[in-house]
């Protein structure tokens, strides 16, 4: 029988993605260590084999060892996954290139568009990993809570990349039983899917705390997919994309959810809270807040007009109230469906 080689993984970011995908990874007896920005998180992983801040009730492998080492996690590994947020990654990258390896295949599991240059993450790594080749660095996206994977529960994604034979060893470094990852050649479409659902999931949550039911749900779940789209066409997304796992997979999870962090900013906001509060009563990162922000800098930029988007922007930075915002968007004229991305 032909020997299993153990491979030497890096995960970058120990929230509750990163945990999850650590774990995963962890038990398929891979040689995984992961970096944790908390000392108390390396020390809880290390002594009592779980995370104290991310996904606390879920047992991790006795193996997985962790570190506030930004080098000894990413240093002569042949896999480094990046788990940070997006306001993170390029501090964490322009300090971590110093310890990436060029041969180093590299999986970025962000999703978001950083706000001060509204770039996407795969161009924010172009800049602090001028080294390393493009045609390494993969991008993984979809509907994907952490706490299901971690439970081992049934799990689709994509991973996006330009070269096929380093998509398909990510793609075969991840497989499990009930992970599926699929492959994709659209980074830019992958990346954006997985970006603006988080701004659309807002917009779901706030028309459920607003008790507006299903058909109103269902109408912003699809208009979000069309205004992806059109974002998409512009940056030079493929269409066809967002109709996949990074862009109506993701979209419905982010939206119906109850466990969803965007949705549930969106639903609170809707029921009256104030956005300070919703926020500091959170102890994870809702990346569809500072994303409204990027995306409507985007839209501005390029001349886009994508209304849920909008409002919800509207909502989150300007103080519109989401009843307002509501009559707003229903006080729009209406067009053909499909016109914007049918021309």
């Amino acid at each position: 029988m032909e020997a299993v080689m153990t491979k030497k993984i890096g995960v970058v970011g120990a929230g509750n993605w990163g945990t999850a995908l650590a774990k995963l990874l962890t038990e398929k007896n891979e040689d995984v260590t992961i970096w944790c920005y908390e000392p108390e998180v390396a020390k809880g992983i290390n002594t009592e084999h779980h995370n104290p801040l991310y996904l606390t009730n879920i047992k991790l492998p006795h193996n997985l060892r962790a570190t506030n080492d930004l080098k000894e996690a990413i240093a002569g590994k042949e896999f480094v996954v990046s788990v940070v947020p997006s306001h993170a990654v390029r501090g964490v990258w322009t300090k971590g290139a110093a310890y990436l390896e060029s041969s180093s295949i590299f999986v970025s599991a962000t999703k978001g568009i950083e706000v001060k240059t509204q770039m996407l993450i795969s161009e924010v790594l172009s800049q602090c990993l001028p080294s390393h080749s493009v045609s390494r660095r993969t991008f993984l996206s979809g509907p994907s809570f952490a706490r299901e994977v971690a439970m081992g529960l049934p799990t689709s994604v994509v991973i996006a990349g330009t070269d096929t034979a380093v998509t398909e060893a990510v793609q075969k470094l991840f497989r499990t039983i009930s992970f599926l990852p699929f492959t994709n050649e659209d980074i830019t479409g992958v990346e954006l899917g997985g970006a603006i659902k988080n701004v659309v999931a807002i917009a779901a949550g706030v028309s459920d705390g607003l008790g507006f039911g299903h058909n109103a749900r269902a109408a912003i779940i699809t208009r979000g997919v069309y205004e992806m789209v059109k974002i998409g066409k512009v940056l030079g997304a493929k269409p066809l994309t967002f109709l996949g796992l990074a862009g109506i997979g993701d979209l419905v999870l982010t939206c119906t959810a109850e466990i969803s962090r965007n949705h549930t900013v969106g639903k609170k906001l809707g029921m009256g809270q104030p956005l300070k509060t919703i926020l500091s009563d959170m102890n994870m990162v809702a990346e569809g807040v500072p994303t409204s922000d990027a995306v409507h800098k985007l839209m501005s930029k390029h001349g886009i007009e994508a209304p849920i988007c909008e409002a919800t922007y509207r909502m989150l930075y300007e103080a519109l109230s989401p009843r307002d915002a509501v009559t707003w968007l229903c006080s729009m004229p209406l067009k053909d469906e499909l016109r914007a991305i049918m021309k």
